[in-house]
């Protein structure tokens, strides 16, 4: 049994059956051998397996049938004697010289997988982290956590199957030591365990216990303080993971001197990554929301200007991150006047409020009412009718089911708001005039 396979429209990586590929003429077929192919998939095979039945499968197609609870080869529909899967040199091999043969009607050559690691792999190399790690020989143990770090970023097997062992505790456990010995001299090799443990942070309270350790957040801040544009952007991930995880977490950090300008000075001059920028207005967030005293320092700092810079540059994401801060700083009364005194944080929270609920609209809500219920502050509550918020929050109103806290926000910023519109002749511009007649 053949597959045809027709020769039109772009090049492409074989992965379906049914794809295109580019040529000159489009009348011509390439033809796939269906031992070629998986039989669960139908796809190309990329790394054949061989299961206890004989039957060789895709391995990641294969993975996903077990994975599911099914304990039968879907073939031949007996069972499994184990689950070990053996791979299938012979037919890897037809097929990469299958694809090269056929390179001139644009198929590519599959490359050489990669054999997944075992649980017994990882056992020891559990073990042998460990004692290097009690005998402090930093070389050894650098040399253990890269092989792990590569393990772990070759695929998403090797991922479930490290976080299946007790090596994330292990890794978090032999920073503690390591930041406890010598920063300066242990950096690479501490810089290697965290860069790992963004990838596989620990699960377990006794991980991140260790993670969460005054010695430890120490020496993540150092990185913070002192690293390279990558070193920093690595600890501040892995700070994110650490004060969500506890609350007890966010306290520690804030013990440590310095920690406050640090992280404005990240989100004041962002280190490019989206992704760091993201993680560190959630440390950021956690901060604040500790306490007054922690988000009257951020204010003094300037961290209500630098929010409405990033609102107004940043993506969806980081936007959505910043006005969580901002709504945070806004509890505070130190905050709302600062608050009050920037011309364009009314204007955005009014721009961000969407008809589609979503944790953006919730934030600018949120910030809204803090900033409107101050009764001294009736101009607040003008511009917040003349820039139109209170028709976009009556179609809030009838979209946010049940009861929660925002919809009792909307609630009570249209009775300030309904209030208010007595005292007003406002024309919303909005408004479509088409079926008005003059009355000249």
């Amino acid at each position: 049994m053949v597959l045809a396979w027709r020769r039109h429209g772009a090049s492409r990586f074989i992965g379906e059956t049914k794809s295109t590929i580019s040529g000159d003429n489009s009348d011509l077929e390439i033809t796939i051998p269906s031992y070629f192919r998986c039989p669960v998939s139908l796809d190309l095979m990329k790394d054949p397996v061989t299961l206890s039945t004989g039957i060789t499968y895709d391995r990641e197609s294969i993975e996903k049938w077990v994975e599911s609870g099914n304990k039968t080869c879907p073939v031949t529909n007996q069972a499994l004697i184990t689950s070990d899967q053996i791979p299938n040199h012979v037919i890897r091999k037809m097929i990469q010289t299958w694809c090269v043969e056929n390179k001139s009607f644009g198929v590519e050559r599959i490359p050489t997988p990669r054999i997944p690691v075992t649980a017994y792999e990882v056992k020891e190399t559990c073990s042998r982290l460990k004692a290097t790690s009690q005998r402090g020989d930093g070389k050894k143990c650098r040399e253990l956590v890269m092989k792990v770090k590569n393990w772990v970023k070759e695929s998403e097997r090797n991922k479930r199957c490290i976080k299946e062992s007790s090596i994330r505790c292990l890794l978090a456990d032999c920073f503690e030591s390591f930041a406890n010995s010598s920063i300066e001299e242990n950096a690479d090799l501490l810089l290697d365990i965290l860069s790992t443990l963004v990838y596989i942070f620990p699960s377990r309270e006794e991980g991140q216990s260790k993670l969460g350790s005054s010695v430890s957040l120490r020496c993540i801040v150092w990185f913070l303080k002192s690293g390279n544009l990558s070193a920093r952007q690595i600890a501040v991930l892995v700070l994110k993971n650490i004060v969500s995880s506890n609350e007890k977490h966010v306290k520690a950090v804030l013990e440590i001197e310095g920690i406050v300008e640090v992280m404005l000075d990240i989100i004041k001059e962002p280190i490019c990554c989206p992704r760091a920028t993201k993680a560190s207005l959630m440390v950021i967030y956690y901060m604040v929301s500790s306490s007054e005293e922690i988000q009257s320092r951020f204010v003094e700092l300037g961290l209500v200007s630098t929010l409405i810079e990033i609102v107004v540059d940043g993506g969806k994401d980081i936007s959505e991150k910043a006005l969580g801060v901002l709504d945070s700083v806004c509890g505070s009364e130190q905050g709302r006047e600062l608050a009050y005194n920037n011309a364009l944080v009314v204007p955005l929270l009014v721009k961000k409020i969407s008809t589609v609920p979503d944790l953006t609209t919730e934030f600018s809500i949120s910030g809204l009412w803090k900033l409107c219920k101050n009764e001294k502050r009736e101009d607040i509550l003008v511009e917040v009718l003349q820039l139109g918020a209170f028709d976009k929050l009556l179609v809030l109103l009838q979209v946010f089911r049940g009861e929660n806290k925002t919809k009792e926000n909307i609630t009570c910023l249209l009775k300030l708001l309904n209030l208010q519109r007595s005292k007003l002749d406002c024309v919303d511009t909005s408004v479509n005039f088409k079926y008005l007649k003059r009355s000249f």
